[in-house]
């Protein structure tokens, strides 16, 4: 294996610059005036409500993790059906995604005030503290991530220096610390979103729509719950998700370029290797450029928001496209033209991807001001409309991903369609590409995510501190600009979730040929259909695919496909029942103290929202466990009964239910948000009207839809491939 060459030391240099921003811009914001006494008051409690539930969640999931990490112990050393190095990758990736998480949540809670105090001063300044705090999440997730690879990387490199196969054994070795990311993410995701929607559902029923008060008024006991639910299910749980697909696309990318290029000479599968963790090291840098592009003006209405965020991902997108043609040509990757068009492909996915959902979601369209209209019929014709345009809204992004994976894949191969065994893995390696592509700009495109639920705490704290009409309407404008980029964001992690799933399946195989070298060079053998001996050393993906008899007229691959599009409603089921269950607890908890804390509805007695808070993180921790656990034992199971075949086959049906269900959920969820703020905005009757208690009902509706279960879909189909690769050496024994 040859010598790591200079110019990988940007990725930790990368990683360096990332966290010292990210450190930066989190000072920065500290400087900042918190604002009134009683501002600080209620930041406060929104501060140690969601640093009091990440403890109690960090908790149960250290069990889970130590639990599986023994288990992984157990097959490594003991059975040998497992790689020595997989239980300390699994703890390291699941203890860095938790650590981007809780940055990036500590630093929103203290952003929050500061960003309604701000927007006492102007728009302008209220949009840079939230959108730069936001990018403290971006920073670290990026940061973190190329940390944890570069530090991997280096050290299984010096292992297996000089050993046969090595960079194959290094990157399929690295991709199971994406095992321990998937799992803290699926944990944080449903939790944090259970305890989010528990809290928001029960403020609006309740609040809005019985008692007839303000959304954020503080007599309203569920509203301090409802505002840390933002940050620990759209921040924390958000940062982590992302923290997993980053990694997922890098590592996945560099094990399919380890097996494209094994042929190659002049160490070109070393080059193959790091070109996506360069890709993604240089897109830090550009990220960066983005993130100080953002700003706008007082009196700036949607239109001009969207553009102001749109100029800083948008510049970045098209550096980061030039600088890939300048990346692989100055590393002499063979086709670095065409691999270089791979990313681009990706690239442009993902803004097509972000553009409609953006068209579906936000206010400033036709999709969402005709919920908006509908609510004059009544919730039942809001909730109709809403959910058949979230499905017509699936159709864009279906068609750019299936567009985008034909063309990274024929770019990188040459447009070689013999499906040769090289021709096969050079097109995989393309996709996989195109997702590292997609995700090159996370740092500022997680910071437009981050900043939604920022700005949405600020107008939280704006409306309980009791400050002007003025200031909350800027606080409104945020807000609403915050929804429509949190949908969007949501939209850029499921379409990425998706070219990275394909990219991890394809990594399953080469995972499955390890597992079966381990075992022959263990004294086993494996005979094909005609009873000769197969001989895995010198297999190519098309005599895997032969020998498992993966093809539509296998019954186990079909059972599989089934399974898996199963999975993916079945996961939905699970925790839509979770947030119903936990916001009915909720809803009795308000009604109750409306009716026993006398005053309250008046202003002269402070609710109790400590009880509230207490509801929403006892139903989290609770109602999360199985519906996560699901996505760990199901591909286990599937492996042990049916096989690979099975696995390949559950992985592809839950990747193409899961990715259209996700969209269709996450849209659904946004336009029904964005109809509510419309007409609370003053259309159709305004606050209060009955127009208004329609999309209030509709919002609710979505709630679960957009921030609990579609957003957990995108873990869910990696984690499932994650746990498929991690157990693919007990799979293949067993079979």
């Amino acid at each position: 294996m040859q010598d790591i060459p200079f110019i990988f030391w940007l990725i930790p240099l990368a990683s360096v610059t990332a966290l010292f921003m990210a450190w930066h811009f989190f000072s920065r914001m500290m400087q900042e005036e918190e604002g009134t006494a009683r501002m600080c008051e209620i930041a406060g409690y929104v501060r140690r409500g969601a640093m009091a539930y990440l403890k109690q969640q960090y908790r149960v999931v250290l069990i889970v993790f130590i639990v599986l990490a023994t288990i992984f112990a157990v097959m490594a050393y003991g059975f040998h059906v497992q790689n020595p190095w997989v239980p300390f990758a699994f703890l390291t990736g699941g203890f860095f995604s938790g650590l981007a998480g809780f940055f990036g949540m500590k630093t929103a809670t203290y952003a929050s005030g500061r960003t309604a105090n701000a927007a006492r001063q102007g728009l302008d300044k209220g949009l840079k503290i939230a959108f730069r705090s936001g990018a403290v999440m971006g920073l670290v997730v990026v940061g973190l991530g190329l940390l944890d690879i570069a530090v991997w990387f280096l050290v299984l490199h010096a292992f297996y220096k000089g050993a046969q196969g090595a960079l194959i054994t290094v990157t399929t070795t690295m991709l199971t610390f994406g095992m321990g990311a998937s799992t803290q993410a699926l944990f944080a995701r449903v939790g944090g979103g259970i305890y989010t929607k528990a809290a928001d559902v029960g403020a609006d029923l309740v609040g809005k729509v019985e008692a007839d008060i303000p959304e954020d008024d503080p007599r309203n006991p569920a509203t301090i719950a409802d505002n840390v639910g933002d940050n620990v299910g759209d921040v924390a749980g958000m940062g982590a998700d992302l923290y997993e697909s980053y990694c997922g696309s890098i590592l996945s990318t560099a094990a399919l370029g380890a097996t494209a290029f094994a042929a190659s000479s002049g160490g070109m599968q070393l080059k193959a290797v790091i070109a996506p963790m360069l890709i993604a090291a240089v897109g830090v840098f550009l990220s960066l450029a983005g993130i100080f592009m953002v700003r706008t003006k007082d009196g700036a209405s949607m239109r001009d928001l969207l553009r102001s965020l749109g100029l800083g991902t948008n510049t970045s997108a098209v550096l980061i496209a030039v600088a890939t043609f300048v990346i692989l040509y100055l590393l002499g990757l063979d086709n670095w033209l065409g691999i270089s068009f791979s990313v681009l492909v990706g690239l442009a996915a993902g803004v097509i991807i972000g553009q409609s959902t953006e068209y579906y979601t936000s206010q400033s369209y036709t999709p969402t001001k005709n919920i908006a209209g509908a609510s004059q019929t009544g919730a039942a014709t809001v909730i109709i409309k809403g959910i058949g345009i979230g499905m017509i809204s699936t159709c864009i992004p279906v068609v750019t991903i299936s567009v985008a994976i034909m063309l990274s894949y024929l770019c990188a191969n040459r447009f070689d369609l013999s499906m040769s065994a090289h021709s096969i893995q050079s097109g995989l390696y393309g996709i996989g590409i195109a997702a590292v592509g997609m995700l090159s700009t996370l740092g500022i495109t997680l910071a437009t995510d981050a900043y939604g639920p920022i700005a949405d705490n600020a107008g939280g704290n704006a409306e309980m501190s009791g400050l002007g009409e003025e200031v909350r309407k800027r606080t409104d404008a945020l807000d609403a600009l915050g929804n429509t980029t949190a949908a969007t964001g949501k939209g850029f992690a499921i379409g990425s979730a998706a070219l990275t799933a394909l990219a991890l399946l394809a990594s399953y195989i080469e995972e499955v040929k390890i597992a079966m070298v381990r075992a022959v060079d263990h004294g086993q053998q494996f005979l094909d259909s005609m009873g000769t001996v197969f001989d895995p050393h010198s297999a190519t993906v098309a005599d895997f695919m032969e020998f498992f008899q993966v093809n539509l007229m296998n019954p186990k691959v079909l059972v599989g496909m089934f399974i898996g599009s199963m999975v993916a409603f079945l996961f939905c089921g699970l925790t839509m029942g979770a947030v119903g269950r936990a916001a009915g607890k909720m809803v009795e908890e308000v009604r109750l103290q409306f009716h026993t804390i006398k005053g309250i509805l008046e202003g002269n007695a402070t609710p109790d929202y400590g009880r509230c808070v207490a509801i929403s993180t006892r139903s989290a921790q609770h109602e999360m466990i199985i519906p996560s656990l699901l996505a760990i034992v199901i591909p286990v199971i599937v492996g042990c009964v049916i096989g690979v075949a099975g696995v390949l086959g559950l992985l592809a049906g839950g990747l193409a239910t899961g990715f259209s269900l996700a969209v269709f959920m996450a849209n659904s969820g946004g336009a029904w948000d964005n109809a509510k703020k419309m007409v609370e905005e003053g259309a159709f009757g305004g606050k209060g009207s009955e127009c208004h208690k329609a999309t209030v009902v509709g919002d609710t509706v979505g709630d679960p839809f957009k921030d609990t279960s579609g957003p957990s879909l995108n873990i869910l189909i990696k984690l499932m491939s994650m746990v498929s690769i991690v157990m693919a050496g007990l799979t293949v024994a067993l079979s």
